[in-house]
């Protein structure tokens, strides 16, 4: 989260542990569970440094503001300057492949760094104008890859696709709150010498752990008949009804939902169909994602196991293709209106 640097006035410390603290020890802690959580698939690492990048600001925003350490306020906006071009790349990996060669694209995301260090040698007045446009301009850029909804997400595990979804849209909303608040605070600057500076930066430290929690949220929740899925009234138009045809056959006959790790990418090498032609396809003839469709399949699986065996819901979870709970939870009751539990104990 940005804070003004423009000005480095001395303010009142605070005479309690600062917010910022508590924000950067949970932030560790999510880097943990993110790092253990994907050791045994390779790390989406932007996403990865930008955790440790946000837990350090979070940091020295404490030592800044809470402490009157002054000298920081030097590297805090070139820190700064990396948060959104990290964010914007971690979702790239999600999106698509890009046809840039890597170096060509670091170069890319290191421009907002570099203009900062320029401003700070040239025109310190403008770093702070300069950090707005570049966490407005980037969240704009996040929004226009997700322009397509879940589905943008091709290289991401239909399991996950929604949770990954609503996440990164909180992640961008998170990149315009902390514009608005580095802006709020350059006017109160202005305005009225910082008297409300420490009162605004600790509201936007609580603004954060609010936003973490609400993607955190968003990650255990996502509604249909209960019996088995079946899918909704397809669009009389000849492609797409051969698209999702070919799609229906490969679900049926080789079972490709329960690979937990299909992906729309995946999906469509495998069918030989565009992937912008499968989810156009699915979306207007069914009125839902890819994800959706592929994780109806799965549900409807679960639910035959469920009422036919007396497998545990566990290991039913893990045979359609679902790896956490709160994804096959989530999907079930969206599919079913009712916890896996409740189904077995009604068909039983």
């Amino acid at each position: 989260m940005m804070v003004t640097y423009s000005s480095l006035r001395s303010h009142q410390a605070m005479i309690f542990i600062p917010l910022p603290f508590v924000v950067a020890l949970l932030l560790l802690i999510l880097f943990v569970v993110v790092l253990r959580r994907d050791e045994e698939v390779e790390p989406n690492r932007p996403f990865l440094v930008l955790i440790l990048l946000t837990a350090l600001q979070s940091v020295l925003s404490g030592l800044r503001w809470g402490y009157g350490v002054q000298t920081i306020g030097v590297i805090m906006p070139v820190i700064a300057a990396m948060v959104p071009p990290l964010a914007y790349a971690g979702v790239s990996r999600l999106v698509r492949t890009s046809r840039r060669p890597l170096p060509l694209r670091i170069a890319l995301h290191a421009v907002p760094t570099a203009l900062i260090l320029s401003l700070m040698a040239l025109w310190r007045d403008a770093i702070d104008i300069a950090l707005v446009l570049i966490f407005v301009g980037y969240a704009l850029a996040i929004l226009l890859l997700m322009r397509p909804g879940a589905d943008a997400l091709r290289l991401a595990p239909f399991e996950g696709v929604v949770p990954a979804y609503r996440a990164i849209i909180f992640a961008a909303a998170a990149l315009c709150l902390s514009a608005a608040v580095d802006t709020f605070v350059f006017l109160d600057f202005t305005w009225a010498h910082g008297e409300h500076a420490l009162t605004l930066i600790s509201v936007s430290n609580l603004a954060a752990l609010v936003v973490l929690g609400i993607a955190a949220a968003a990650a255990s929740r996502s509604r249909a008949p209960a019996e088995m899925v079946e899918v909704g009234p397809r669009l009389e138009t000849s492609e797409d009804k051969q698209t999702i045809a070919t799609i229906d056959a490969l679900m049926e006959t080789r079972q490709l939902y329960r690979d937990a790790n299909l992906n729309l990418d995946r999906l469509a090498r495998k069918a030989g169909i565009p992937a912008r032609q499968i989810s156009a396809a699915i979306n207007r003839a069914m009125d839902k994602n890819v994800s959706q469709y592929v994780n109806d399949y799965r549900i409807g699986e679960a639910c035959r196991l469920l009422a036919a065996t007396q497998k545990p819901v566990t290991e039913v979870m893990f045979e359609v293709g679902f790896q956490t709970k709160s994804n096959f939870n989530r999907e079930f009751r969206r599919v079913t209106d009712m916890t896996p539990l409740a189904w077995r104990q009604r068909k039983g």
